[in-house]
């Protein structure tokens, strides 16, 4: 059941604001709804693309349990505990277990720069204080430190309870030696949208994305049609939507998907300091993108 739960199309939601930078609620619900509309498999809460860092935790509250709210046991729901302090994510996952949510994305410590040893010890620390799946994050982009793939396949063997990995270390080699080293029930998920599509012909089992908080349904397809073998199809869904994603990441997340989310009329782009909006630039290429590619509705 845990193994089934995470595979495909995950998506590392946005938090929308309002102008006076507060949690927009009934932007919120529309996301969410906009979502399971749009077929995906399960929601990732309070993750970096959540602003989950700039949330106290009273709004962290709010988020959750507005999402969980709408979602009405539809999808499975993960929600992002991670951070620097071990005994510290801990006690944040021992709280979350009265919660309703289905598992944990813990990102890597970062700024520390611990080592493989000190890495492979905090996930065990993590694994120890919680019964709920956990799924690793490896994001060196963001934590100056590569969880490596003997690190990964020690904490994927030695703890059940660890059951997937969110890799975005954009090493394709990497995942490969994961792919091939892991237990049977241990799901390896992609956390760069515009490598899914490779990462699926590795073995993959599916991604945790961005992109798809604007454009599930399209997504939608890349994964089902990826995982399906049917990679002709795969492909066009994959290049029509290779364009934007470049376009999301050009100057930073979340800041390229809440652009993209107010162009699309889901909710408004506002963001908190020290993040701020991308260039009229990027935001006018954006549009022309989302005209050129068809991408306010699906391919037909």
């Amino acid at each position: 059941m845990i193994m089934g739960m995470f595979k495909g199309l995950g998506v590392a939601m946005i938090t929308p604001f309002t102008a006076d930078r507060s949690v927009d609620i009934e932007g919120l619900k529309r996301l969410t709804n906009h979502l399971i509309a749009g077929g995906v498999d399960y929601l990732v809460v309070l993750g970096t693309t959540g602003e989950s860092v700039v949330l106290d935790a009273d709004e962290k509250s709010l988020v959750l349990e507005t999402v969980l709210e709408v979602n009405q046991g539809r999808l499975p729901v993960v929600l992002g505990v991670g951070g620097n302090d071990t005994a510290k994510v801990c006690r944040e996952a021992s709280a979350c277990a009265s919660k309703g949510i289905q598992g944990l994305l813990s990102v890597s410590p970062y700024y520390n720069k611990p080592s493989q040893a000190g890495i492979y010890e905090h996930y065990k620390s993590l694994a120890g204080s919680t019964d709920i799946p956990i799924i690793l994050y490896n994001v060196p982009g963001r934590t100056s430190s590569n969880m490596l793939p003997e690190t990964t396949l020690r904490l994927a063997h030695d703890f059940p309870g660890i059951c997937a990995i969110k890799e975005a270390s954009g090493n394709i080699e990497q995942v490969m030696r994961i792919i091939d080293g892991k237990p049977n029930d241990f799901l390896v998920i992609s956390g760069d949208d515009a490598l899914t599509l490779p990462m699926l012909a590795c073995g993959a089992d599916g991604v945790i994305s961005v992109v798809a908080n604007a454009f599930p349904e399209q997504f939608s397809k890349v994964i089902a049609n990826g995982r399906g073998k049917d990679l002709d199809t795969a492909r066009k869904f994959h290049y029509q939507l290779l364009e934007i994603t470049n376009l999301l990441f050009a100057e930073g997340n979340p800041a390229g998907i809440k652009e993209v989310a107010q162009i699309l009329g889901i909710c408004d782009n506002y963001l908190r300091l020290p993040l701020v909006n991308v260039s009229p630039t990027t935001s006018a290429k954006m549009k022309e993108v989302i005209a050129l590619k068809a991408l306010s509705s699906s391919l037909q």
